[in-house]
């Protein structure tokens, strides 16, 4: 895949909410990562305004284990309450995908340097990411590392399918439609020999909207660009 990454993502939990269980104040974690929660950590291993990672498969490595924890959280009121979360055991994943240019900015047509942007990505991704990795919230850390993508044993590489019913897909932001709208994409994944192929999110037919918004600007002024980017990184070798 032209501009991609493989890397294999792995954590002692993770927490992949089903916004329905939500209401209540628990949380149960869906059985797999949704497209959004990957883009996410694709996008602390690198991200710029000037790209739209892209998530075209996951792997699932290890067998699905559930765990149930008493949290107390902390209420929007003050003071802490309690709740129970279920979250994924010992998840692991292997996971491919790419970027391409966001054409929605046109502002950020300078930084549409194709080469330097991924050696940036494939460098931050041997570092561990630019920024933390989190397996779907903050309490659970996540790790990234290059690997090849179907290589080793995976638990399902041997059942033809398994259907996991009604998922969250993602998120349409107005930067990355061009729209001013924030939508939400539902979708009916099916895990095929361990391997979860996601269609590209303007191909989701099941979109909800969920709110007016607008982008947010950026330009030479309040961004780094891929070049100076790549002359800092650069001095960092060389000292």
């Amino acid at each position: 895949m032209r501009n991609g990454i493989e890397f294999e993502l792995y954590g002692d939990y993770a927490l992949f909410t089903d916004p329905l269980t939500k209401i209540g104040g628990e949380k149960l974690s869906y059985q797999v990562p949704t497209y959004q929660a990957l883009k996410g950590i694709v996008e602390s291993i690198y991200w710029k305004p000037t790209l739209l990672m892209i998530v075209d498969e996951v792997r699932i490595m290890n067998s699905i284990q559930m765990e149930s924890k008493g949290i107390r959280p902390i209420e929007y009121g003050g003071g802490n309450t309690l709740a129970n979360y279920t979250y994924l055991k010992k998840p692991r994943y292997q996971v491919k995908a790419h970027f391409e240019f966001n054409m929605n900015r046109p502002d950020m047509e300078f930084d549409r340097n194709e080469e330097k942007h991924h050696s940036i990505l494939r460098r931050s991704l041997k570092a561990g990411g630019r920024r933390d990795i989190f397996l779907g919230t903050r309490e659970c850390q996540g790790y990234v590392e290059p690997c090849t993508f179907g290589e080793g044993e995976g638990f399902y590489d041997d059942n033809d399918e398994i259907y996991l019913g009604t998922m969250v897909h993602g998120i349409n932001y107005p930067d990355e439609t061009g729209e001013n709208q924030m939508e939400v994409r539902l979708w009916n994944p099916v895990m095929k020999n361990g391997v979860i192929q996601f269609p590209r999110p303007e191909t989701c037919t099941n979109v909800r909207s969920v709110k007016k918004m607008k982008s947010k600007h950026f330009d030479q002024e309040n961004v780094q660009s891929v070049d100076e980017l790549t002359t800092i990184l650069g001095e960092e070798v060389d000292r």
